[in-house]
């Protein structure tokens, strides 16, 4: 007898007909010889219908009391699911998050799960009883007894969770689409069925924005090693397994509160190409290093800073053995990229060698602020300045000199507690053969692009500023430092940008031109209409020629890369956001990830 946990999403249980069928959809789970727990969102639109009503009392309503008002949703769900059940002859049970012994951080509106009783569940699921759970919601501790809710994606969180403390044999998400699609149905119904997907590239599309799953609950899958399927709520079809990998023996003890770092990597075998000052218009990225696909040239971290006085700077890294033929491949292409009459100084190349890569890795990082500011913070305080900035939603990659590593990967493990002799080197992730390079596509749409001009070429500033930003909760995505050097008054000086939710974008912008007279930092410029287009896939890892596929996509539609930042995994750019949902289907179009046949979204 295996041991399941089914998720049901709002649209899932929006009516009673649905209620209904999920009910039937449960029975047949049961009479196949299962032991079941289903865990449940609020109908339809209840908790948007919630909200509104708390605006229309106050403008600032109690966190507190928007967690006691939210939690009414999913208890309206349980109770009918299992009147359902009980009325087809199943017995059931419904639990509040209160009732099974979710115990959160007391934090309201977006608490973590620190831990969960399970003897509650487990003396129902043995008298043959289906257990019914609101999802989204907890308490605080079984002192005080405060209800707590679990933010967005709450629900996916609780059910993964669920299947992690009980040591279920499978977590099952139903929700509206048929699986995990090649990207978002409503902008491109022809997007394909994944029959799998890693739990590192679901964490990316997850956090781009692909609202199947929520990352923090493929982090507890990952972290615990729960087998997961997203699956349809309307047919039978096997949907999608998300895999991870063996898990590491894990406390189910602070079961969201992990350490937000596992690992550290180190590459040494690294050296950096950069073109200063490339003409900011369509195409350039494209040609650049479509000319390195053409040559079977790899390229590791890819950096396109912001645009200033209508050029860019583009920098990539390669290994150490082919950087001859890439800069071979940058010095005959650069006269090409060149404005008709420029100067040499356009699109100039520059080469540096002893460089190293570090990173910190972990799935615990997510939606954690003060992650990367903690890695710049430790690199500074060793005397080690950040070249090279790259970020993804498990991995912080910083470009450093080469003679500074051994230094870095010490004080790097000792601030995220990881053994010294467990620092791997060039970490080669394992690539099958049938693996696509490409995944999914993902767009989001509601990030904001901060520039800081002018900040300080030395230890500390990357800290300073990101640290701040930590200070007040706000998470930062993509980070871009510029490869241009200015002299300022004796004081070596570059530019840095980074996006942030544009519900953040004020808030940072305030934080930061406040310090900007303490800290010597230049103008700070906020632009909201920017979209972000991402590639996300393991099979990209050795396969030259990804990024020029993607960069070549957007040049035929004439749509300009303001920015580009790369992990191993992921290639975003950030494009206007009038160009974003067209950015999207020609890089969907461009690697061919359309299935022919329509997915059709209940409403």
């Amino acid at each position: 007898m295996a041991l399941i946990v089914q998720k049901y999403g709002g649209t899932s249980v929006g009516s009673v007909e649905r209620i209904q069928a999920v009910a039937q959809r449960v029975m047949q789970t049961v009479q196949a010889g299962n032991s079941l727990v289903v865990v449940v969102s609020a109908m339809g639109k209840t908790t948007d219908g919630l909200v509104k009503l708390a605006n229309a009392i106050s403008s600032n309503p109690c966190r507190r009391e928007m967690d006691m008002l939210l939690s009414t949703g999913e208890q309206v769900s349980i109770a009918l699911l299992s009147m359902a059940l009980q009325e087809f002859g199943q017995p059931a049970v419904s639990l509040t998050g209160a009732q099974v012994g979710i115990v959160t951080e007391a934090e309201h509106t977006r608490a973590r799960i620190l831990q969960i009783s399970s003897q509650r569940i487990e003396k129902y699921l043995k008298d043959s009883k289906v257990v019914v759970v609101a999802g989204f919601q907890g308490i605080s501790s079984t002192t005080d007894w405060e209800i707590t809710t679990l933010g967005r994606g709450g629900s996916d969180t609780s059910a993964v969770a669920l299947a992690a403390a009980l040591k279920a044999n499978c977590c099952e998400i139903y929700t509206d689409v048929p699986g995990i699609l090649t990207t978002d149905p409503r902008i491109v119904p022809e997007a394909q069925l994944m029959t799998e997907i890693t739990s590192d590239e679901m964490l990316e599309l997850a956090s781009l924005g692909a609202k199947v799953l929520h990352p923090r609950a493929v982090e507890i899958a990952r972290n615990y090693g729960v087998e997961l399927v997203v699956r349809s709520s309307w047919s039978d079809e096997p949907g999608t397994k998300v895999i991870s990998p063996q898990p590491q023996s894990r406390s189910l003890v602070g079961l969201e509160i992990t350490k937000p770092v596992d690992g550290v990597e180190y590459d040494t075998n690294q050296a950096k190409v950069a073109l200063l000052r490339v003409p900011d218009r369509p195409g350039v990225a494209a040609r650049l290093f479509g000319e390195i696909a053409r040559q079977n040239l790899d390229v590791d971290l890819i950096i396109q800073s912001i645009h200033e006085s209508n050029t860019n700077d583009i920098a990539f890294t390669v290994t150490t053995p082919i950087l001859k033929r890439a800069e071979a491949v940058a010095q005959a292409i650069a006269p090409v990229l060149r404005s008709h009459n420029a100067s040499q100084e356009e699109a100039e190349v520059m080469v540096q060698q002893q460089i190293a890569k570090v990173s910190i890795v972990g799935a615990g990082m997510i939606g954690r602020p003060g992650v990367a500011a903690q890695m710049f913070a430790t690199l500074s305080d060793a005397g080690v300045n950040i070249q090279m900035i790259s970020t993804s939603e498990v991995k912080v990659s910083c470009v450093i000199d080469a003679e500074d590593c051994d230094r870095a990967i010490d004080v790097l493990c000792r601030t995220f507690e990881v053994n010294r002799q467990e620092a791997l080197g060039k970490n080669e992730l394992p690539i099958q053969n049938h693996t696509p390079p490409v995944r999914g596509v993902a767009l989001d749409l509601k990030q904001a692009r901060l520039a800081i001009r002018q900040v300080h070429d030395r230890p500390g500033t990357a800290a300073k500023l990101f640290g701040l930003l930590a200070q007040h909760n706000i998470s930062v995505d993509m980070i871009i430092q510029s490869q241009r050097c200015r002299v300022v008054d004796g004081i070596p000086k570059r530019d840095i940008a980074f996006t942030v939710a544009q519900i953040d974008a004020e808030e940072a912008r305030r934080v930061l031109a406040e310090a900007a007279t303490e800290f010597g930092w230049g103008e700070v410029v906020v632009d909201s209409a920017i979209a972000k287009v991402s590639i996300v896939g393991a099979g990209m890892v050795g396969q030259p020629g990804v990024a020029a596929r993607m960069f070549e996509a957007l040049a035929q539609h004439k749509i300009n890369i303001q920015m580009i930042t790369t992990s191993e995994i992921k290639i975003s750019c950030v494009v206007a956001q009038e160009q974003g949902i067209l950015a999207l289907k020609a890089i969907h179009t461009a690697f061919e990830l359309g299935s022919g046949q329509q997915i059709q979204v209940p409403a």
